[in-house]
């Protein structure tokens, strides 16, 4: 296991996490960009592109990083969408990964969208995609809530 994924397993204060929700719409409907996650914690399943903020790193560049190693896509203008604690326990019941998220959205600005880093798949998914593919229930909030302020007509 490598050194950052020990420091993060079983931590003594929660860690925070960057989300990005990249929207577009697409033949009339919104979509978000979404990632299959490669390792733990949830992984194989599918989540907004988004990691580990750094020390020293202000959440909009982390942010960007994120999206950038995930993904190879670029944003522009970045919002605040939500906030959300992501709190996984082990067998015992202790806390094995603690994360306070902070989801920011923006446009999508165009290219294509590759898997990498952390990520070892990526689609864009509309609202009928999410039940399919096991969307986090709070992913769900988040994604209408970034199609509310960003695909309105």
């Amino acid at each position: 296991m490598a050194a950052e994924d020990q420091s993060r397993r079983y931590p003594a204060r929660p860690l925070v996490g960057v989300g990005v929700v990249l929207a577009r719409v697409f033949e009339g409907k919104p979509q978000v960009l979404l990632i299959r996650r490669g390792r733990a914690p949830a992984q194989g399943q599918w989540s907004f592109p988004g990691g580990a903020q750094r020390l020293g790193e202000t959440v909009a560049a982390a942010a960007r990083r994120e999206l950038l190693e995930e993904t190879g896509l670029g944003v522009g203008e970045l919002r605040l969408v939500a906030h959300a604690d992501s709190i996984h326990r082990d067998a015992e019941g202790r806390i094995e990964y603690h994360y306070t998220i902070l989801d920011l959205a923006g446009l999508w600005a165009g290219g294509e969208a590759v898997a990498a880093g952390d990520a070892d798949a990526c689609r864009w998914a509309g609202e009928d995609d999410f039940v399919l593919l096991g969307l986090w229930a709070e992913a769900v909030r988040v994604a209408r809530e970034t199609f509310s302020i960003f695909c309105r007509d």
